[in-house]
């Protein structure tokens, strides 16, 4: 960087550790720095003509970042603020942004993503959107979006830098992993959270009953219509339509729901007079969409339109360090004034949640009602877990493969689509695959052996499929 593109970073944080950090990657990355331990200095600087970036901490002596935000855009709106904090939390995350922040950051951060976000703002010339702060932002996350993991600040990052768009978002994950939840707090911090939020399960509506639940329909349009009825997309207008579990969408309606999202109007069954679609749509699905796709049971261009912004809500085994907070949270709405004593609580971090968060709120909420005391012990929370466990193998216990694949062939309601035998010789041959691969840490000549398949077959089945081949180190 030469000295005539050379540029100061301002750094407000009242960590001596972060400011240290921050200063010495900085000045490594070829910047000029100046930090201070409070946002007073900070302000002045910037009220001086100081400074090219700000980056400063929520929490500190005085003011907080997130005052100062508003007064920084006053006095220099051209000024770029990257927002850092311990506060891991979604309101957090939209109240930086919604207060002009460019990015927000949690900490502990990753020296090369503020780097790499430095870069990006000072590359930039954009002026930074001007916005007045909602009197919705305050401390919601209690009914909405819990976590402190990384994969849980992507999301709220995500959800934030979404707040003035009507983007398609198509939210992907397990069952049980939280995507309703998800999908709500996408409404609620939009411009569309004063309209209704909308939410229709598409696997549990008949297929011959699916265009009608969506778009309505006249009277007489078929057998059982006494009357006229409106539809989910006009129910939701002016707000957020959720298609949930959008993989289970019979072919022809995908046809139908394409034209919707290409056109931006629809007609009620049997009707003629177009209707305006104004809908937000959000869809969130537990399958591999692109897996549906390649069998030929989910439309590809109907993919593209709904998979604008991916969003993929992990499984609770993969952010294991939010379990504490979340099992608070749900003791605190059980109305419970029960505390787990620490070892309780690690026994509830170290459980396999198969069945995710459903299951983990499940598990509190019965110890809160059916144990006496106002401390929960690690004997009571190991018997909880021993029986979960034993129920657990219960039910898998006597399943034989050809069980499964009658379970999955019963599990799609009436004739099913075209291409049946390829999607349930992908459903078994997939996860296959991707077990032995992992015993052979991803030696394909010995996976082939084990497998009985040509070496080059099995390749083409990696390609094909979308298997990553992770080796352990």
């Amino acid at each position: 960087m030469s000295a005539v593109e050379k540029k100061t970073v301002l750094i407000a944080d009242d960590e001596v550790s972060v400011r240290t950090v921050l200063s010495h990657a900085l000045k490594r990355a070829g910047y000029d720095v100046m930090a201070a331990e409070d946002g007073a200095t900070l302000y002045q600087w910037v009220s001086e003509g100081k400074g090219d970036l700000v980056i400063t901490d929520v929490t500190m002596p005085g003011e907080s970042g997130l005052d100062l935000l508003p007064k920084i855009r006053a006095k220099r709106p051209g000024m770029k603020v990257i927002v850092i904090s311990a506060r891991n939390a979604l309101t957090t995350a939209v109240a930086a942004s919604e207060r002009g922040a460019l990015d927000f950051l949690p900490k502990p951060f990753n020296v090369d993503e503020v780097l790499d976000t430095v870069a990006h703002a000072l590359r930039d010339n954009a002026e930074p959107v001007d916005n007045a702060v909602p009197d919705s932002v305050a401390a919601v996350d209690k009914d909405f979006v819990i976590g402190s993991s990384r994969a849980m600040q992507d999301i709220y990052r995500t959800i934030a830098r979404l707040r003035h768009s009507d983007l398609t978002v198509l939210i992907s994950g397990e069952s049980g992993t939280g995507k309703e939840v998800v999908a709500r707090a996408l409404h609620a911090f939009s411009q569309y959270k004063n309209g209704p939020f909308v939410a229709i399960n598409m696997a549990a509506i008949p297929r011959d009953l699916i265009e009608s639940e969506l778009f309505g329909h006249e009277k007489g349009a078929f057998t059982g219509a006494t009357q006229k009825s409106s539809g989910r997309f006009e129910q939701a207008a002016g707000g957020t339509l959720f298609l949930d579990e959008i993989g289970d969408m019979p072919y022809e309606a995908q046809t139908r729901l394409l034209r919707v999202l290409q056109e931006g109007e629809f007609t009620a069954v049997g009707g003629r007079r177009p209707i305006k679609a104004q809908a937000r749509i959000i869809a969130a699905t537990h399958r591999d969409l692109r897996a549906l796709v390649r069998s030929g049971a989910f439309r590809e261009d109907l993919y593209y339109r709904l998979n604008v912004v991916p969003l993929h809500v992990p499984p609770l085994r993969d952010r294991k360090g939010d379990i504490p907070a979340l099992v608070q949270h749900f003791l605190t709405h059980s109305g419970a004034t029960k505390v787990f004593e620490p070892a309780a609580m690690e026994a509830m971090t170290r459980h396999h949640w198969s069945g995710n968060i459903r299951e983990l709120e499940n598990c509190v909420r019965r110890l809160a009602a059916l144990h006496v005391q106002d401390v929960i012990g690690v004997a009571a929370v190991a018997a909880e877990l021993t029986r979960l466990s034993s129920a657990s193998v219960d039910k898998q216990e006597g399943i034989t493969l050809a069980d499964a694949v009658r379970r999955y062939c019963l599990s799609v309601p009436g004739m099913p689509e075209p291409g049946l035998y390829s999607r349930v010789l992908y459903e078994v041959e997939r996860p296959l695959i991707q077990h032995v691969l992992s015993l052979t840490n991803g030696n394909q000549i010995k996976a082939a052996e084990i497998l009985g398949l040509n070496r080059n077959t099995l390749r083409s089945k990696i390609r094909d499929m979308d298997i990553e081949i992770r080796k352990r180190v």
